[in-house]
């Protein structure tokens, strides 16, 4: 029984500078001499006590998903424990930029799905007032709040993180450089101008120009007359492995396979990965290659090169790797090299008449008995995407236009900034 009072007492108490105190409290205590009113409730020096994760907050439009949102969104993460991220809502939006491409139901979908994201907000305002930051220190229990080195300017001038920086709760991280949804609209927005130019306009030319960075003659500077960057994304090394997951699958885990272009990664991409990771332990996506995407969906597609792509559909929390330049048959080899359990395809793609194709790039696995139709939960395709620009091309125009000015003086007056 003493023994049992010794190591309650020398649990309670032992640890660091409190060990002196704790052994006079436990001569007391074994003694049955502790002063009145001083027992086992006062004990708030246990070394077990757990401490407060530090929350951090990252707020955005998430307005056609890409590579540069999820690595501010891993970068945020850093920086804290556990990442909290707000949504802003369509009418937020239009009202300060325009409007969205993805409304904001599609937009919950991708931000969850980001794997460096704990928890999410919907509807977040596009500005830090003072009263939805005092929601976000007591309600939500955030100590910083993230934001990029590239200003955030409201319609009136203002400094949208004004109030945060004041409040001393303020943390920046690096801009993604090569790539912002203003960049990917006007990527399509020029597709819809130089086709209605020119139909025989030199495919490759065409392809290169949109996902490769090769700027048209009617850029300057890497900025065309709508405001709009091509791509000058440089792709690394210690980018790809900031996006990996590091570890391969276990000896016996049931590999499954999905391939596609997963351009314009969007929601209907994150639900059928979503739905092909359910069915075994480790998920593994093949992305073809730009000369691949342009062969089979034309010379104006992909609109984000490979390797774009390849670290949008890494940042997904349903997969756990990825083959960056995956061909497009599935070849027994592929199978055996990987140790593919099943092979799938969701039914909204953008061709979803493989077998009846000459040749058929399943043919090796269904002859195999392991290829599976999965039912798509979305009926969303990367031509959905295109489709609502074109639709209503004149307003997304006038957006790009309203980002042409802040886009250039950024990259004008850009400084090294470390830390990613």
């Amino acid at each position: 029984m003493v023994w049992e009072k010794e190591k309650i007492v020398g649990t309670c108490l032992l640890g660091g500078a409190a060990f002196a105190v704790g052994a006079s409290f436990l001569h007391l205590f074994l003694k049955g001499d502790l002063p009145l009113g001083l027992g086992l409730g006062t004990c708030v020096l246990s070394p077990f006590r757990k401490r407060k994760p530090v929350r951090v907050y990252m707020d955005g439009c998430f307005d056609m998903m890409h590579y540069g949102h999820c690595n501010a969104l891993r970068q945020a993460r850093a920086l804290g424990d556990q990442l909290v991220v707000g949504v802003v809502s369509d009418e937020e939006i239009i009202a300060n930029k325009g409007p969205p491409v993805t409304p904001l139901h599609e937009r919950m979908i991708m931000v969850k799905a980001v794997k460096w994201v704990d928890e999410v907000i919907s509807d977040a305002p596009y500005a830090i007032t003072e009263e939805f930051m005092k929601k976000l220190f007591d309600e939500y229990q955030i100590d910083y709040i993230i934001h990029g080195d590239d200003p955030c300017v409201l319609p009136d001038g203002t400094d949208a993180y004004a109030h945060a920086k004041k409040a001393g709760r303020y943390k920046q991280i690096k801009r993604t450089e090569g790539v912002s949804s203003t960049d990917i609209v006007g990527r399509m927005l020029l597709c819809v101008r130089e086709r209605s130019v020119s139909d025989s306009h030199n495919r490759s030319s065409l392809q290169r120009q949109f996902s490769h960075g090769h700027d048209s003659p009617r850029f300057k500077d890497g900025v065309s007359s709508a405001g709009t960057r091509v791509s000058h994304f440089l792709p690394t090394s210690r980018r790809i492995v900031q996006f990996s997951n590091g570890k391969g699958p276990g000896p016996d885990a049931r590999i499954v396979y999905i391939d596609g272009a997963f351009d314009l990664f969007h929601a209907g991409h994150v639900e059928i990965l979503r739905r092909a990771r359910e069915l075994g332990d480790f998920l593994l996506v093949g992305i073809h290659n730009d000369q691949t995407v342009s062969a089979k969906r034309g010379a104006h597609r992909p609109i984000m090169n490979l390797h774009e792509r390849s670290l949008s559909v890494l940042a997904c929390r349903y997969v756990d790797e990825v083959i960056i330049g995956a061909p497009w048959e599935v070849s027994k080899d592929t199978i055996t090299t990987f140790d593919i359990s099943l092979v799938v395809h969701g039914t909204v793609a953008e061709s979803d008449d493989f077998q009846r194709e000459e040749e058929n790039p399943y043919a090796v696995p269904i002859s195999m008995g392991i290829f599976q139709v999965l039912e798509s939960p979305l009926d969303i395709t990367t031509s959905t995407i295109i489709r609502r620009i074109v639709a209503n091309h004149e307003a997304y125009q006038k957006r790009n236009l309203k980002k042409e000015a802040s886009e250039k003086k950024y990259y004008e007056q850009k400084a090294f900034v470390s830390g990613d």
